[in-house]
């Protein structure tokens, strides 16, 4: 009996059409780099519908050129000839985001289409102002390259009344790139600030049905069911202490179900005693660390039964969310974490 990732479709088609609705006057780049936020591209398709594709880097592409023909936009750009030729062969728009990037691209013979990324205060990749009026000025020297569009990042989207996000909007609107197409929102910006959706916006986390703000947004449908079977019932007196380190004890008798699932299948290890575990649509709380294949929870004296089917997030009453929250972590690390061992489908 495996862990199973169950990947919704339908929940996919949704959160597509959110975004639409939130920035209809926009073209949408469908991030899916990190294997679809660790969905597996192949079971994603439904946000191969949007107008361009955004991935980290060309291994991503080459994988997914498999699955699609859309366009397929590069993040992290070429750095040489070599990768500028595969490009260029699976059809990719490629990022420049540093000067030197520009040597690569200069004097290509073939039609390329570049977006320039200008750093507006994340201080991560990015040009400069000057750096960003320098590279169109040489790229306009070459007729085969098409500059698509001027992009930025936010550092602090997430954090919609943080100052520094109407800083970077300014910052980029003073650019003198009004013949550009332009891009600046995530999934972050596109939710809570429409000045920033300009011609193209760049949803991630939110077409898999998780809120960028930490807590769940009920709109959005979650895409990732994580469960796991119970492997076993063990009755146990107050007193006794569950779990490696013993660091959780009955105050009463109970009775534990053991789950097969732990931080080998990507349950995050540091969940803290009392996450909460959705079986037979009741939440219970974790008892004892997170081993490697396993997890235990205090089920009182509910009816629970080997084989009955314990979901760790996915669900409308336990979202990714709220483990990411008792694992003080956030919700794209627990997605992208789902290991190889775990069972994907589609549902």
């Amino acid at each position: 009996m495996h862990a199973v990732a169950a990947i919704s479709q339908s929940a996919l088609a949704h959160n597509l059409s959110i975004v639409r609705a939130q920035a209809p006057h926009s073209k949408i780049v469908s991030m899916v780099k990190a294997n679809a936020y660790g969905h597996h591209l192949a079971n994603s398709k439904p946000l191969l519908q949007a107008d361009l594709l955004g991935v980290s880097e060309l291994s991503e592409a080459r994988q997914l050129r498999q699955l699609c023909d859309q366009p397929i936009l590069v993040l992290s750009g070429v750095y040489s000839a070599t990768d500028l030729n595969e490009v260029v062969e699976l059809g990719c728009h490629v990022v420049i985001h540093h000067p030197s990037q520009i040597t690569t691209i200069a004097n290509t013979t073939q039609a390329l289409n570049v977006w320039l990324k200008v750093d507006t205060g994340m201080h991560r990749l990015g040009l400069s102002a000057d750096e960003l009026n320098s590279c169109i000025q040489q790229l306009a020297k070459n007729p085969n390259i098409h500059i698509e569009a001027v992009m930025s990042h936010f550092a602090c989207a997430d954090e919609p009344s943080n100052a520094k996000n109407l800083q970077q909007i300014s910052h980029f609107s003073q650019l003198d790139i009004a013949r550009f197409n332009r891009s600046m929102a995530n999934s972050a910006a596109i939710l809570s600030r429409p000045s920033a959706h300009f011609d193209y916006v760049r949803p991630g986390v939110m077409l898999y049905g998780v809120s960028p703000f930490g807590k769940p947004d009920e709109s959005l449908q979650p895409v990732m069911q994580l469960s796991a079977p119970v492997l076993s019932i063990k009755k146990i007196n107050a007193g006794d202490q569950v779990g490696y380190g013993a660091t959780w004890q009955a105050e009463e008798d109970t009775i534990i179900a053991i789950i097969g699932i732990g931080y080998a299948d990507g349950y995050p290890r540091h969940a803290k005693n009392g996450t909460p575990v959705l079986i037979n649509n009741k939440l219970y709380p974790l008892a004892g660390r997170v081993s490697m294949d396993l997890i235990c929870v205090d089920i009182g004296d509910a009816l629970v039964n080997i084989g009955d089917k314990a979901i760790l997030w996915g669900h409308p009453k336990l979202r990714v969310e709220t483990i990411a929250q008792y694992s003080d972590t956030i919700g794209y690390e627990l997605l992208t974490h789902v290991s190889s061992r775990v069972n994907f489908i589609q549902s």
